[in-house]
């Protein structure tokens, strides 16, 4: 992973919260549309030091924060939230919501309501929850472009961290594209924001804000230091908000997720045995040995074969099929990619056309 010297945790029951307006037109992966409750931007005025803009942008972005009450059979937890949709939908993290019997909706002005689950996304983390809208007056964030990010920029994080509501910490962006595992059966969260803005449990779920005020990711996960089990302090990750804009749309507009927008190369694999080597007097000793080849996919295309051997995507050695899935993890559905391979013992190079992975059926 990209940082082996930390064994990286979900904390459980953390959250925080901000929404935006969604603007539906039944299609998938349209623009979302802010709507007239949402959040305005914030400007910086000349001479407006530092502080003052820190205390406008959290003015501005606290109403938008929920905390979330969850009961499940193995006891109650507190995580936080997102408003993003005046139509009183909300974005959390999955494992916030996971197993819950009832979940409860507190806003900033203390207002308690009942929630209902509308869609989770466990390959993501993400969640939404809907709550009837019809007494509310919801606060909307302003959904912020995660491309945009650039490393070293302030950010904010707002949520209720150990069940202390409305906490407000500050950090900057300390790395973007972090691929972390989760710890949650080996699944690894592609491409999130790193941040040194202090995430406690209770954080995950909310917001991770710019200093014009815009919600720019989800805070979910923090490091723990392998040698003494602890929070790693100041190594928290986010999920971008152009990927909780593109999972959340579907969850509120299906239920669930239609369209996973990541790269496959739609073979099965697994790590090349020493006996397999030995019995066929193969020429190398590590890579990923095709079993199966999806008919009609990505390498089915390219003409790759079952007993092939990949050894290289790219300027990545393949050395197991773990090294395989993190050689295109950044990589785009549609983009095309140079594999070398073994057949036997023939050296082969394919250009293969990406797929899509396909959604996970659980």
């Amino acid at each position: 992973m990209i940082i082996s010297a930390l064994l990286l945790a979900i904390i459980f029951g953390g959250g925080m919260v901000a929404g935006w307006q969604f603007t539906l037109r039944g299609a998938v992966g349209q623009n979302l549309q802010l709507g007239s409750d949402a959040a305005p931007t914030i400007s910086s005025s000349n001479g407006e030091d530092r502080e003052a803009l820190r205390e406008k942008v959290v003015a501005n972005i606290r109403p938008t924060v929920v905390q979330i009450n969850v009961k499940s059979l193995t006891g109650n937890h507190v995580g936080s939230g997102v408003v993003i949709d005046r139509r009183g939908y909300i974005i959390t993290n999955n494992h916030v919501v996971r197993n819950g019997e009832t979940i409860q909706i507190v806003f900033f002005n203390g207002q308690t309501v009942a929630a209902s689950l509308t869609g989770t996304s466990a390959a993501d983390d993400l969640a939404v929850v809907h709550v009837d809208p019809t007494h509310l007056q919801l606060s909307v964030a302003t959904l912020g472009d995660s491309s945009r990010l650039r490393v070293g920029q302030d950010v904010i994080a707002i949520g209720n961290p150990l069940g202390i509501t409305q906490t407000v910490t500050s950090g900057i962006v300390s790395a973007l594209g972090r691929n972390i595992a989760t710890g949650e059966d080996g699944q690894i969260l592609p491409g999130t924001i790193q941040t040194d803005a202090p995430i406690n449990p209770g954080n995950s779920g909310g917001a991770l804000v710019d200093m014009h005020g815009n919600l720019i990711g989800i805070p979910t996960l923090s490091a723990l230091n392998p040698e003494y089990k602890t929070p790693a302090s100041g190594v928290g990750f986010a999920i971008p908000s152009n990927r909780v804009q593109f999972i959340g749309t579907q969850l509120i507009v299906s239920g669930k997720v239609t369209r996973t927008g990541r790269a496959a190369l739609e073979v099965q694999a697994m790590d090349l045995d020493p006996v397999f080597v030995r019995k066929n007097n193969l020429p190398v000793t590590q890579g990923a040995l095709v079993i199966n080849v999806t008919p009609g996919g990505a390498a089915s295309n390219a003409g790759i074969k079952p007993n092939d051997i990949i050894v290289q995507v790219e300027d990545n050695q393949i050395t197991n099929v773990l090294s395989l899935s993190d050689a295109i993890i950044n990589d785009n559905p549609g983009d095309i990619i140079r594999v070398r391979l073994y057949r036997g013992k023939q050296q082969l190079a394919v250009d293969v056309k990406l797929g899509e992975l396909a959604p996970s059926k659980t």
